[in-house]
């Protein structure tokens, strides 16, 4: 990156800024939250011991005190097991209790969690096995570790709590290091731009319908609710009627999820006689959303503020955030900074206030576990690359006008085309393969590949069996077609993926 950085004018922000200090690097710190991940809990434990900590729906219900004796048992166990301080625990539970139980416990124990993608595939889930050298594996058929009560001393803010990985550019996901500042940071971040009060305790009860693998579920609500003393309560999967009922049955306050399930659970038949007067904040974010939708969302929710979530795996959550007073007329926009980041851009062939947009901050990862090239290609002088073409408008919001990196958004879901090419290229028949994201009215995008054989004719069933025994599936290709000439490629033998979409013209969907 040779061209300067540009920053963001930060007058411009709107969310409260106070408590916070710059470092000698610039950083901005919070200077009135706790240092460590066992800290928020403890609070709570001396203040409030009695208030719900964590709810799965069909399931248990943990107090604050419970939920500490608990996982100093879990942590205890680890350390049985041979956890210790550093050591990674791959969490590997589906959404509920259990995955929170181990999560904290991990925490507790000192170790650092490596939430593991439950809709991977064997070989998928193996690679991160493997690249985080885990110590622990507590797998869905795993029982919870055991032992005595245990919580590590002396964890500081700078310490690694757990590893998120994502899809990037070469095709295998990447592990993020996330420290306890950061995680506490992202929480606070989430306090402040949503108007949450940090003493809010049991008026605050958010539903958690998104993985909890996710930063989103993870960091922006489980996170959240124990910053400030509510409760999560949890569904162990998606399932419209079920999340339609919790809304009522649990006293739900704050809704967060993508905009592909707020357009299914409005049009769902049993939301008509839904009750949901206690919701507050209606939050999204992770796809695209039409200002059709945000209108109808305000409608379904008339005690409720909405707001627009931007954020990645590295930055552990939030960057900017599009309060309700800009949700229709600039729906288009992901709004703006949150408190504790900076905001910058890279200019991109001299188009004043349109570049790629770079963040720091104490939640922005420090780099890839494991990956120096990675690394050095994101992190330039303190800055990460998010790897995303901005405008930015006279009032300081952020408009993302394109990708730099090959990513598919399905819903939510960050798919590489990367990856999904490689596992094309391994079907039978296939010569040369193509991945691109195909336009959906529901889940914003979705996979499609342009695949070529030089050979006998290209099977699709044969290729997408392949596909399921390789990949997720949210990530095997719903749109197929087969060319009959080898796929533009330029002299370095790149694909030229903005000539394929000018000529592709996709049929009905596979599946």
């Amino acid at each position: 990156m040779t061209t300067a950085i540009i920053e963001i004018t930060r007058s411009r922000n709107p969310f409260d800024q106070s408590a916070l200090t710059r470092d000698a690097r610039g950083i901005a710190h919070y200077t009135d939250v706790p240092a460590t991940l066992p800290d928020v809990v403890r609070a709570h434990v001396d203040t409030h011991p009695d208030i719900e900590a964590v709810v799965e729906v069909g399931g248990d219900r943990l107090t604050y005190a419970q939920l500490w004796e608990r996982a100093s048992r879990v942590a205890g166990g680890l350390r049985a097991l041979g956890v210790r301080r550093g050591d990674r625990v791959a969490l590997r539970y589906p959404a509920g209790v259990n995955w929170v139980l181990a999560f904290w416990g991990t925490v507790f124990a000192g170790g650092i969690a490596v939430p593991v993608n439950t809709r991977s595939a064997p070989p998928e889930v193996e690679f991160v096995l493997d690249d985080a050298d885990v110590t622990v594996d507590l797998a869905a058929d795993t029982p919870l570790p055991d032992g005595d009560p245990y919580v590590a001393e002396g964890l500081g803010a700078g310490d690694v709590a757990a590893l998120f990985y994502t899809s990037g550019t070469t095709g295998h996901p990447k592990g993020v290091p996330t420290t306890h500042e950061a995680f506490i940071t992202s929480a606070e971040n989430m306090i402040r731009c949503s108007g949450i009060s940090r003493d809010a305790g049991s008026d605050l009860r958010t539903l958690i319908s998104v993985p909890l693998f996710h930063v989103t579920a993870c960091n922006s609500q489980l996170l959240v609710a124990a910053s400030a003393g509510g409760t999560s309560v949890i569904l162990p999967a998606l399932d419209l009627p079920a999340l339609i009922e919790a809304i009522a049955a649990e006293r739900i306050s704050f809704l967060v999820t993508v905009p592909a399930v707020y357009s299914l659970l409005l049009r769902h038949p049993n939301f008509a006689d839904a009750d949901v007067s206690r919701v507050r904040i209606v939050g999204y974010g992770g796809a695209p959303i039409a200002p059709s939708l945000v209108q109808a969302l305000q409608a379904a929710f008339p005690q409720a503020t909405v707001m627009n979530g931007y954020g990645m795996t590295e930055t552990a959550s939030l960057i900017a955030v599009l309060p309700d007073r800009d949700s229709i007329e600039h729906a288009d926009s992901v709004g703006y900074a949150v408190p504790s980041v900076d905001l910058g851009i890279v200019p991109i062939d001299g188009e004043p206030g349109t570049g790629e947009l770079v963040v720091r901050g104490p939640n922005v990862t420090a780099g890839y576990w494991n990956r120096a090239k990675a690394t050095a290609e994101t992190m330039v002088g303190g800055w990460l690359r998010t790897g995303d073409v901005v405008r930015v408008d006279d009032a300081g919001r952020v408009h993302i006008i394109d990708r730099i990196k090959d990513i598919i958004n399905r819903g939510g879901e960050n798919i590489s085309s990367v990856e999904v090419e490689a596992v094309l290229l391994s079907a039978p028949g296939v010569a040369d393969a193509a991945v691109l994201a195909v336009p959906d009215d529901v889940m914003g995008e979705k996979v499609g590949a342009v695949l070529f054989g030089d050979r006998a004719p290209i099977d699709i069933a044969a290729v997408l069996a392949h596909c399921r025994n390789h990949l997720a599936d949210f990530k095997i290709p719903q749109y197929a077609t087969v060319v009959t000439e080898a796929l533009p490629r330029n002299a370095g033998g790149k694909l030229l993926k903005n000539h394929l979409r000018r000529q592709v013209q996709w049929g009905a969907p596979l599946r």
